[in-house]
């Protein structure tokens, strides 16, 4: 499957992340390398992400499940 990737350029390096993958983000001294690092990261969030699936975190006799949100952005 493809997922989009975003890079940007700064002076000392470039950074990149995946839109799609919230919090999925790397860099690389070179945009090959940065390329390489996210590739990795993506399949690394995938992983994680099939292994929690359906899973329920513990914590202190609590029961916390992951959730999404809907939140106004205000202009």
């Amino acid at each position: 499957m493809k997922y989009p990737v975003v890079l940007i350029k700064s002076d000392e390096d470039y950074a990149a992340g995946c839109p799609v993958l919230s919090g999925c983000w790397t860099q690389g001294a070179t945009r090959t390398e940065a390329m390489e690092n996210i590739t990795i990261a993506i399949r690394e969030v995938l992983e994680v992400k099939a292994e929690l699936k359906d899973e329920q975190w513990r914590r202190e006799g609590e029961v916390v499940e992951s959730a999404q949100v809907d939140v106004p952005v205000q202009a």
